[in-house]
């Protein structure tokens, strides 16, 4: 195992640290130390500098993964060192992205120089940051791999062919998919499927993912988001989630993630919102396997599922300026 760090992104430091700790056990890691907030790096050990490529690739409340780089030397030794690459490279600070003009990062840069390196502000090859480090002295990390936010933000609703105002802004259905630790090859279920943004989010993961929808207006719409997006659902079908059967599926969930449709009468099928999901989690959830989770979006209100479902996660986040809802992870006592 080697040693790594996340920088959250600086929202919603719970979900983010919920998000983390759940990829960082699918990938085989544990997540060690988390700061006291947003700004401070998370420690994780994964099983190798790879992971954490891989790492970076899945989350969406993070902004880069690093790691630390001689952290029993100077800095400016260290510095000098990497240098003999001869690799263009950009030294920052971090939490300052934007700023060069620092004692300690000019001297950084001209050590780096010195070793045969050179500095290249706008296309280096290699990113070093100076971060914080124990007893209050600072330390030199190496960015291994950056979080493609801007390609998560380019799947927002406003971008696609189905397009409904309530949807999940495509950050947030990241980390609900997230939530549930899939991995490549996992059976993901939404039996609330809206306009597909939670599954569209699995299937890019590696999942293989299932839908229902009790409008048949939304089944049309999420299915033209998935064309758009390259998303092939094993299997999406119209009707009431408390009975409905699929045309093809598993013996066996991996994972149910959800945003029930609350306040939207068109899909609640004229059943009362909060029974209707409980009916539905109740069904589904059974099939799960065993270490299977179950991802549930809601306002409030009572836990949707009882024994022999525990809720390990819940975390209120502001959805839209005027809608606020619950993240919930639901797993099965042991």
């Amino acid at each position: 195992m080697i040693v790594g760090y996340v920088e959250p992104s600086g929202e919603s430091t719970p979900l983010a640290t919920a998000e983390l700790r759940a990829v960082v056990e699918a990938l085989h890691g544990r997540l060690n130390e988390v700061g006291p907030d947003a700004s401070t790096l998370c420690r994780v050990e994964v099983p190798e500098e790879a992971t954490l490529a891989q790492l970076a690739s899945r989350l969406a409340l993070a902004r880069r993964t690093l790691v630390p780089v001689g952290e029993a030397r100077s800095m400016e030794s260290v510095a000098r060192e990497e240098g003999s690459a001869g690799l263009p490279a950009a030294f920052r600070r971090l939490g300052s992205p934007g700023k060069a003009a620092d004692v300690t990062v000019r001297a950084l840069g001209r050590a780096y120089v010195a070793g045969g390196g050179a500095i290249d502000l706008e296309t280096p090859k290699v990113r070093y940051w100076v971060a914080p480090g124990p007893e209050g002295r600072e330390r030199l990390l190496r960015e291994v791999a950056a979080v493609d936010r801007a390609t998560v933000a380019g799947r927002a609703m406003p971008r696609l062919p189905f397009r409904r105002p309530v949807s999940l802004p495509p950050r947030l259905a990241r980390t609900a998919v997230n939530l549930t630790g899939v991995r490549p090859g996992d059976t993901v279920l939404d039996p609330f499927l809206g306009t597909g943004s939670l599954l569209a989010e699995a299937a890019l993961l590696g999942a293989r993912v299932y839908g229902i929808d009790a409008d048949p207006g939304m089944v049309r719409g999420a299915l033209r988001n998935f064309d758009h997006l390259g998303v092939h659902p094993e299997a999406v079908v119209q009707g009431d989630a408390r009975t409905v059967e699929l045309p093809t599926r598993p013996n066996r969930w991996n994972a149910l993630v959800t945003d029930p449709p609350y306040g939207r009468s068109s899909a609640s099928v004229g059943a009362d919102p909060e029974r209707l999901v409980a009916a539905v989690l109740r069904r589904w959830s059974a099939e799960l396997e065993p270490d299977g989770r179950v991802v549930v979006i809601l306002p409030g209100g009572d836990a949707p599922l009882g024994e022999p479902w525990v809720e390990s996660v819940c975390v209120p986040v502001r959805v839209h300026r005027s809608l606020t809802r619950e993240f919930r992870v639901y797993r099965r006592r042991t």
